[in-house]
């Protein structure tokens, strides 16, 4: 696989504010950052993932436009951060995994900017909302959770079905090590035997 990206890509899928949705592979001794250009006084979050690899762990950085870190956590397998941006700029987020020197690592990142939008015609309402724009707007919001909870249901199977492969992987390579083990025993138990019933002729020497 190349260096980064793409597994998961959503931008703007079912709420109008911002939301960067991916996941990504996070090679073995590698850096990998991303940007996101943001508005003074806007809300964010930022949720992290660490679905495969090594022993499930990364380093974050988040640092706003004058490089002040924001956030920082060391070896994390996930985590959610809400912050508000002080000033307008390119805001950048980093996972580290130069610690490992051979544990490639699969990474979920949800970064949320801004607070999620009403639905068009609901949020200028001056008026009491009616019972077709209440349903409206309660079937928007249960949408908008069955979204989340089908995003971390497909991120417990991949790491389901991840820490799955590799147990079967293990299983497989014992189970030829003990074949080989027993092959090897059953060679050197039938020449052992044969040793023992095999005729020796006595050397005897006539001067």
């Amino acid at each position: 696989m190349k260096t980064c990206l793409v597994f998961i890509l959503i931008l703007e899928l079912v709420q109008y504010s911002i939301a960067t949705e991916l996941t990504f592979e996070l090679p073995d001794s590698a850096k990998e950052c991303f940007h996101e250009e943001i508005q003074k006084n806007t809300s964010c979050t930022l949720e992290y993932q660490v679905v495969t690899g090594g022993q499930y762990d990364v380093d974050v950085t988040l640092e706003d436009p004058k490089s002040n870190v924001l956030y920082k956590q060391v070896r994390m397998q996930f985590d959610s951060h809400n912050f508000v941006a002080q000033e307008h700029g390119v805001y950048k987020v980093c996972f580290s995994n130069e610690f490992s020197t051979f544990s490639h690592k699969l990474v979920y990142m949800d970064f949320q900017v801004g607070d999620e939008q009403p639905l068009p015609g609901v949020g200028e309402h001056a008026t009491v909302l009616t019972q077709m724009e209440s349903s409206a707007q309660d079937i928007h919001k249960s949408l908008s959770s069955i979204l989340d909870y089908q995003t971390h249901h497909r991120l417990r199977e991949a790491q389901g079905r991840k820490r799955a492969e590799e147990l079967n992987e293990r299983v497989l390579w014992w189970s030829i090590m003990e074949t080989l083990a027993v092959i090897t025993i059953a060679f050197a138990q039938v020449f052992v035997l044969k040793n023992f019933f095999t005729d020796k002729k006595p050397n005897t020497q006539f001067k």
